[in-house]
């Protein structure tokens, strides 16, 4: 059994005890396979290359299907019925008589393989319904269970069942993920921000006049100084927000494919924000709590702003305001105007 638990922190529900199981198991693979880089044969050393796309354009690498493949076949067994998978066109039936239902991003962040920055695994688990696609265009109120892998220095799940968060890292003298301690609440001292600000020219004025306030510093209206952070793994995102606190966010913009935002709701949204809700934190679409939107397909696409719950919830005030009271705050404040 790849996962040991602390029964202190309570008892991991019945029901979902194999598919997490098989879950570990399949991580811990994953965890050697990156680990090993170019020198490992699973690939033939090339865990960076490209080999197609998926439903939505987005560029398939190799490790990508290879860790699709294996949590596929690793939930065979496990109660799973219905399995969806950011790298498959639809919903997968691997149990017909499972009672669970478990939406996945087998390698998120895989354009970060090449040069060795964290990426990572992202699911959600929820009772199965009889169909299969119509199990997963539900809101995220009904998930019983979200979590991810980080394949880092440590490679560490975090995971919640609905009662906290628990973390339990890999072992790998033993093969094991261990309960760590249980973690702190999201830390709501943190002064950093996670955004593209490439992207700048692009955003609507709310989420300009909230960055233009946090880099204003000191001397702008927040009154303190913030740092940025950007490190284009949503993993790596999340496990830093976690650890420190902060706001992370992928706000739709005005670019072609990018006005519904680009993280997908399914797979990758509702898990993260059911994890930062067990955590004390806030996720919203930057106006609408993410566990409460309804997607219209498997690979829905929605803006994401996560974190400390009161640096959400200003970002919402900006969103309130009326458009000619943000563009004022934009004009007076904005560090990038002409």
């Amino acid at each position: 059994m790849p996962l040991q638990t602390d029964n202190s922190h309570g008892e991991i529900p019945e029901a979902l005890r194999p598919a997490l199981i098989a879950l570990c198991d399949v991580g811990a693979q994953l965890s050697r396979i990156i680990a090993l880089g170019p020198l490992g044969d699973a690939l033939g050393g090339k865990l960076g290359a490209e080999v197609g796309s998926n439903t939505d354009g987005d560029t398939q690498k190799a490790l990508d299907v290879m860790a699709d493949e294996l949590f596929a076949e690793a939930l065979k067994g496990t109660g799973v019925r219905w399995y969806a998978s950011e790298e498959q066109d639809e919903v997968v039936e691997i149990d017909t008589q499972g009672t669970l239902a478990l939406a996945i991003d087998p390698l998120d962040g895989s354009s970060n393989i090449d040069v060795n920055v964290s990426i990572g695994t992202i699911f959600g688990i929820q009772p199965a319904l009889d169909q299969g696609e119509e199990t997963f265009l539900r809101d995220g109120t009904h998930l019983l269970a979200s979590g991810y892998f980080i394949y880092g220095p440590q490679t560490i799940l975090v995971a919640t069942f609905g009662d906290g968060v628990r973390h339990f890292i890999l072992n790998r003298d033993s093969g094991m993920f261990e309960e760590a301690p249980k973690p702190p609440s999201i830390p709501s001292t943190a002064s950093e921000f996670a955004i593209n600000a490439s992207n700048y020219r692009h955003w609507a004025s709310p989420v300009r006049a909230y960055i233009d306030d946090c880099i204003a510093g000191v001397e702008g209206p927040r009154g303190r100084n913030f740092n940025m952070r950007w490190v284009a793994s949503l993993v790596a995102e999340t496990h830093r927000i976690m650890s420190r606190g902060g706001i992370f966010l992928y706000p739709s913009d005005s670019r072609d494919g990018y006005q519904n935002g680009r993280l997908r709701l399914v797979y990758e949204c509702a898990p993260i924000a059911f994890l930062v809700e067990q955590a004390g934190g806030k996720a919203t679409t930057g106006t609408k709590r993410i566990l409460s939107c309804v997607p219209d397909q498997l690979h829905t696409r929605v803006p994401f702003v996560f974190g400390t719950s009161d640096k959400v919830e200003r970002v919402a005030t900006y969103h309130d305001l009326p458009q000619n009271e943000v563009s004022a705050l934009f004009g007076n404040r904005g560090l990038f105007r002409a």
